[in-house]
């Protein structure tokens, strides 16, 4: 039976931990981050545990010296090892403040979970061959403020669209945001080419900070390929040569198709190529 990690103990599947009066169950109080696991080894872990350090900071969660971005990558891969996930797996780390009320919360020190699941022989195996299907969501807006980056648990916007994108027989939705610009998707960033010039939302259009956006861009950068980082218009998206989304899991995923728009994918092979080394 597989385990998970609450607060440095190891508890099977389905054990109770949390409380009624937990905020983050009542409030959506917390973070979490998404991890992959390949041969043993965390990628990208230093860049998801500083996401989430610099997000605790913003929620005025107390954080006690020995509660560590170490301490948190050891028991991780003793949870991945314990759950025979060594080879690829996908891990949440959730960290959510303990019991209280709106004003009275017991304490602000973080409480912790970790669960790992088994990734399947065709994560790693190159782009994807099947383009992905998209269309963009009406009615759930995203807000632009200092939570908007954050992988915080308040999902409600991103829930509303998968259920959407579900009922339309979507691989995924497009999220836009209070301006009625593109945002991103309910589990990625979203790239856009034109011309040869790749152009991404900007972190201040309310997408979250994701970890693999900010290395696509980082190679980007090292290769002098032209990106741009700004708001864009949802007629952008649907005049695009390429569309691809990225995130921790999947790498990059190449769309095909956006409404009635459709897309190729030469030079987003090629950025997953030049992303491949940092990845692997």
């Amino acid at each position: 039976m597989p385990h998970f990690n609450y607060n440095g103990k190891l508890f099977p599947e389905g054990s109770p931990v949390i409380g009624v009066a937990n905020r983050g169950l009542r409030y959506g109080d917390g973070l979490f981050e998404t991890i992959k696991c390949l041969n043993g080894r965390l990628v990208f872990a230093d860049e998801h545990l500083a996401r989430l350090w610099k997000g605790m900071g913003i929620l005025k969660f107390e954080v006690p010296r020995h509660f560590s971005p170490g301490r948190l990558q050891d028991e991780i891969l003793a949870l991945v090892k314990k759950n025979g996930h060594v080879r690829a797996a996908r891990i949440r780390l959730t960290v959510i403040r303990g019991d209280g009320g709106l004003y009275d919360a017991v304490n602000h020190f973080p409480n912790y979970i970790i669960e790992t699941w088994a990734l399947s022989g065709t994560i790693g195996n190159g782009l994807n061959s099947n383009g992905l299907v998209l269309g963009i969501c009406p009615g759930v807006n995203k807000s632009a403020d200092i939570l908007s980056n954050l992988k915080h648990n308040n999902y409600l916007p991103y829930v509303m669209a998968a259920l959407h994108a579900k009922e339309q027989h979507w691989n995924d939705a497009i999220i836009l945001n209070s301006q009625g610009r593109i945002c991103d998707s309910t589990i990625a960033n979203v790239f856009l080419v034109k011309g040869g010039t790749v152009i991404t939302p900007a972190l201040e259009e309310g997408c979250v900070a994701g970890v693999m956006r900010k290395a696509i861009i980082k190679e980007l950068a090292v290769g002098s390929w032209p990106l741009e980082e700004k708001q864009v218009m949802v007629r952008e998206l649907l005049d695009a040569d390429e569309v691809f989304l990225s995130n921790s899991i999947y790498d990059i995923r190449w769309v095909k198709r956006v409404g009635d728009s459709t897309y190729g994918n030469i030079i987003t092979q090629r950025i997953y190529q030049l992303l491949l080394p940092t990845i692997s």
